[in-house]
C-alpha cells in the first residue's frame, strides 16, 4: 500500500472542537461519525485525512463521491450467473474497502438521501447487507465515517442529522497571529513535506499512542446510574427528541475519559461529548454560530441536583466487547 504524505493532524491550527469530534471517533469507531459543517478552506479534509494517517498501518481511507450510486456503496449481486451455475457472486462496493478504516464523504449534503441512509446504517449495525432477487450477501461493515459539508449549499434533513453521532460547526480563524501560523505551516508543508512532517513526527507518534491505547480500554470505562440519570436530565432539559442523544453521550464521554487517561466517566467528560451531541438535535438552539456552550456545565449541573441521593449511585457494570481497534478481514 502506498503511503501519500499528508499534513499532520497535531500540525492543524486550532479547530480543536472538530479535532476532538475526529480522536473521539478514533477512540472509539462504533459511536456513530461525525459530519462537520462550515465554509471551505477550514481544513475539514485535511483534518479528515490527517486522522487516517495515525490510525494503526494500513488503516484505509476511502473518498465517496458525491456521485455514489447504492451499487457502488453497499456492492452488487450477479443474478444471472446465480441463477445460471448456482454460485454466488458478490463484487463488493465502497462500504467492503472501508473495513477498519476512515470513510470520508465530502458535500455529503449533497449525496442522494438514500445513499446517507445505507451509509449510516452499515456504521449503526456493523453489517452491510446486500439483497436481490432473494439472493443476499452480508460482510461486517465497520469503519469511521467523516461527512464535510458547506450549509451555504443546503443542508441534511433532520432525521439524516441525528442518525450522525457528532456534529460540528466550523469557521475560519479571526485571530491574526493564528492566520499566519496556518500560512507558514501550510507552505512549509507544500515547499518540504518530508522535512515538515518529520518535525512533527514525534507529536503525530504520541497521538497515535494514545489514541491506540485509549482504544483498548474504551469499553472499560466505568460510569454509574447517576451519570446516566444526569445526562438523561440534559437532554431532557433542552427537550432533544429521542434517545439516540442520551446513549451518544454516554459513549463519548466513555471515549474522552479513556483518551485522558481515566477509568471512569466525570462531568467533564459528559460536557465534552455533549457539546459535539447536542447542537444538530435541538429544536431551539441557544448555542451561537462559534458553537458556544458556556451554559452546559451549568445545565449539566441543574439535572444533577433534580436526581435524588442514592437512587442512582451504583456504579454500572461494563463489559468489554469486540475491541476498537482489532482488525479483522471482512
Amino acid at each position: 500500500m502506498t503511503h501519500k504524505v499528508v499534513f499532520p493532524f497535531t500540525a492543524i491550527v486550532g479547530q480543536e472542537r472538530m479535532k476532538r469530534a475526529l480522536v473521539l471517533n478514533a477512540v472509539n469507531p462504533q459511536l456513530g461519525g461525525v459530519l462537520i459543517r462550515g465554509e471551505r478552506g477550514t481544513a475539514k479534509s485535511t483534518a479528515s485525512r490527517a486522522l487516517s494517517a495515525l490510525l494503526p498501518d494500513n488503516t484505509p481511507f476511502v473518498n465517496l463521491p458525491v456521485s455514489a450510486t447504492e451499487d457502488r456503496v453497499v456492492g452488487t449481486l450477479d443474478i444471472e450467473k446465480a441463477i445460471q451455475t448456482g454460485e454466488k457472486h458478490f463484487e463488493p462496493g465502497v462500504l467492503y474497502y472501508a473495513y477498519n478504516g476512515l470513510l470520508y464523504v465530502d458535500e455529503v449534503n449533497l449525496l442522494d438521501d438514500h445513499v446517507v441512509d445505507l451509509l449510516l446504517d452499515a456504521a449503526a449495525m456493523g453489517v452491510n447487507i446486500v439483497e436481490r432477487e432473494g439472493i443476499s450477501h452480508s460482510h461486517p461493515s465497520r469503519f469511521i465515517l467523516v461527512g464535510t459539508m458547506n450549509p451555504e449549499e443546503g443542508d441534511l434533513r433532520p432525521q439524516l442529522l441525528d442518525r450522525f453521532a457528532f456534529a460540528v460547526n466550523i469557521q475560519g480563524i479571526n485571530e491574526t497571529r493564528q492566520r499566519v501560523e496556518i500560512m507558514e505551516r501550510r507552505i512549509n508543508f507544500e515547499v518540504d513535506p518530508q522535512t515538515f512532517c518529520a518535525k512533527w513526527a514525534a507529536k503525530e507518534q504520541a497521538l497515535s499512542e494514545r489514541i491506540a491505547a485509549a482504544r483498548e480500554v474504551v469499553n472499560l470505562v466505568k460510569y454509574t446510574r447517576r451519570d446516566m440519570a444526569s445526562i438523561a436530565g440534559l437532554t431532557a432539559s433542552l427537550k432533544v427528541d429521542g434517545h439516540r442523544a442520551d446513549i451518544v453521550i454516554l459513549r463519548g464521554a466513555q471515549a474522552n475519559a479513556a483518551f485522558h487517561g481515566r477509568d471512569h466517566i466525570t462531568d467533564e467528560d459528559i460536557v465534552a461529548a455533549a457539546e459535539l451531541a447536542l447542537p444538530h438535535r435541538m429544536k431551539s438552539r441557544p448555542f451561537d454560530d462559534t458553537g458556544d456552550v458556556s451554559n452546559l456545565d451549568d445545565r449539566l449541573a441543574q439535572a444533577q441536583q433534580e436526581v435524588s441521593d442514592g437512587e442512582y449511585d451504583e456504579e454500572v457494570e461494563t463489559e468489554e466487547s469486540d475491541k476498537s481497534g482489532e482488525k479483522k478481514t471482512p
